[in-house]
């Protein structure tokens, strides 16, 4: 098959609204938890949420696109155009036809949703929907959009699986670069669930934190005071191009993608199995399908949520796939500075892997003061500030509701 590369990254996040903002804020250990503007809070448990910081949309659209668009479908034209940018391709000097886009959102149009319906409710009972209601709501319009918005006629579409849903998109583009269906890809997540919906939703299962004395470092994987997720926003965005055609151009090359992992827990609906076995299966594939040992990898971008039990479950997993090298490597979940994105988070992560890669930094679990008995305190989980050490393979997990995990392995590229 086909050898694939990254030639372009694009980030929209809680701590920076581009690639190098991002980057220069996970190194330095930002936390991107504010208390909620986006809507009065007073009624609800959780008060706080990792939004955009000085995002707005008229900066990148005209006022009547903007309306027609979902904040999900805005952030993710907004992280490809930085992504594609950064690739240095040209789409119109290209066979648009040989480029596609996988683009997701674990929820979609949420917002418009929510406004949608609540205005029928309260109204009179005449459906006045708008006829952008529709296509600004579902999960797949933002993939359309980015094709529509540069011509792309290449394979387009969306995958969904919760929060592995980002890295499950950019396992297909990958997976479609290998067998020479297209050359080059637009491939991400982005997400916009920052609202009474989304947080209200999340606090009746229990999935999110509610310490709104301490919001700033709420967020806190592999703590022993860990109570959950912070709610984050946001997209990712790669350019994936098979080797020989990113060569061909002289591409800036940041790394190689060698190795997708997919698997299911088939356990519960929203736990992990306790002992990490899906995680240890989707780890197990992703290193099979590179090709190399377990103690090939130096760094682990981790899932990494701050839930009771998933951190615990992860942790297991990786000893059980690294055995004694589980505590040479690092590890990392830079959840804690950005927050939970949902679907986009496996693309977000993706990001920091890539650049982790490329400038052998290994980016912080922040927040971390209290070891958990039930995590292994041998693990090097990179804890409160960066660190540096060579990097020539990263992994990136993501897990979702449903029991669906995604795992991908990068490689420093060596011409």
């Amino acid at each position: 098959m086909k050898r694939v590369v990254v030639t372009g990254l694009g980030a929209l996040t809680p701590i920076g609204n581009t690639l190098p903002e991002f980057w220069e804020a996970l190194k330095n250990g930002v936390s991107g938890a504010e208390l909620i503007t986006r809507f009065n809070t007073e009624k609800f448990k959780t008060k706080f949420a990792c939004e955009l910081k000085n995002y707005d949309s008229l900066k990148y659209f005209e006022k009547k696109e903007a309306n027609k668009l979902d904040l999900y479908s805005q952030y993710a034209l907004v992280a490809a155009d930085e992504a594609l940018k950064d690739s240095g391709l040209n789409p119109d000097s290209l066979n648009k036809e040989r480029i596609g886009v996988v683009w997701t959102s674990g929820i979609g149009g949420l917002d418009t949703f929510y406004e949608s319906i609540r205005s029928y409710v309260l109204g009179d009972g005449t459906p006045r929907f708008s006829p952008f209601f529709i296509p600004k709501m579902i999960s797949n319009i933002a993939a359309g959009l980015i094709s529509i918005k540069y011509g792309f006629m290449g394979p387009s579409f969306s995958t969904v699986s919760a929060c592995a849903s980002s890295t499950n998109a950019i396992i297909d583009a990958v997976n479609y670069l290998r067998l020479g269906k297209a050359e080059v890809f637009i491939t991400g997540g982005s997400e916009a669930a920052i609202n009474e919906p989304g947080i209200g939703g999340f606090n009746s299962m229990q999935a999110l934190s509610t310490n709104n004395e301490e919001y700033k470092s709420a967020s806190r994987p592999f703590d022993k005071t860990r109570d959950g997720f912070v709610m984050g926003e946001g997209a990712g965005a790669l350019v994936l191009e098979e080797l020989e055609f990113a060569r061909a151009r002289g591409a800036r090359i940041y790394a190689e993608v060698i190795g997708t992992g997919m698997s299911a827990d088939a356990f519960h609906l929203t736990a992990p199995h306790p002992e990490g076995l899906g995680a240890r299966n989707v780890m197990r594939n992703a290193l099979e399908d590179a090709g190399i040992s377990p103690d090939k990898i130096d760094y682990i971008n981790v899932h990494g949520t701050a839930t009771p039990l998933g951190d615990v479950a992860e942790a297991k997993a990786i000893i059980a796939v690294f055995g004694e090298h589980s505590y040479k490597l690092n590890i990392s979940a830079t959840k804690s500075m950005t927050g939970h994105l949902l679907g986009a988070a496996g693309a977000v992560e993706a990001l920091a892997a890539i650049m982790a890669l490329k400038e052998d930094i290994v980016p912080p679990t922040i927040n971390f003061r209290n070891p958990d008995p039930d995590i292994d305190p041998r693990l090097n989980i990179t804890p409160n500030q960066a660190q540096r050490r060579t990097i020539n393979y990263a992994l990136s997990n993501t897990f979702g509701f449903g029991g669906q995990n995604a795992s991908l392995i990068f490689k420093k590229y060596e011409s």
